[in-house]
């Protein structure tokens, strides 16, 4: 139903599902619980999202901090953007290490990004329309921006040199990798 690649960072995959065409269009799964543990993906989706932006747009890098990390289920609807995700486990041996690539309605890939990750886009097209299934529940009080433009990272964004990204405030005030480090260790200390 899917192929799945594996991306430049452990647990974050790429699946591209099967497309049924005909004269009349075309039909593909998105998402199915027997296929998804299959692959190994054993985490609960608890909410759908769905967001419309227009090109520059840029949102992220957003994660949920400690316990109430949740994993992410991508793909666009329509248009075109470029997805990142970024490890964010500090006792991960890839720590703040980053994977980008194209996900668009054309090339129908999904990405699936475990709990632990941050995630953020940009989006490349005129229009984009993005969907994704969430794990664990919302909380806002956990929620997190890591900076999109911070230099320990170094997302190496495609955005022109004469263009400004579209940010909203809180992406414009997102915290540096120094600080997302010391919160996590501080959270591991009561579970190791």
């Amino acid at each position: 139903m899917f192929k799945v690649e594996q991306t430049s960072l452990s647990g974050v995959l790429r699946l591209i599902p099967k497309v049924y065409s005909d004269d009349r269009g075309e039909f593909s799964v998105k998402w199915n619980l027997s296929e998804m543990e299959r692959i190994g993906i054993k985490e609960k989706f608890t909410q759908d999202n769905f967001s419309v932006s227009k090109k520059n747009v840029l949102r992220g890098i957003h994660y949920q901090s400690g316990q109430y990390s949740q994993g992410k289920l991508v793909h666009v609807v329509r248009g075109a953007v470029y997805d990142v995700a970024v490890d964010l486990r500090p006792l991960s041996k890839t720590f703040g290490k980053w994977h980008g690539e194209v996900i668009s309605e054309s090339n129908r890939s999904m990405l699936w990004i475990p709990p632990g990750f941050g995630h953020g886009f940009l989006v490349l097209s005129d229009v984009a329309e993005f969907s994704y299934k969430c794990s664990g529940r919302y909380i806002q009080e956990a929620e997190r921006t890591l900076a999109w433009n911070d230099d320990k990272v170094g997302v190496e964004w495609p955005i022109p040199k004469d263009v400004q990204p579209i940010l909203s405030e809180k992406d414009s005030k997102g915290f540096t990798l120094d600080l997302v480090e010391d919160e996590e260790s501080s959270f591991l200390q009561f579970f190791i």
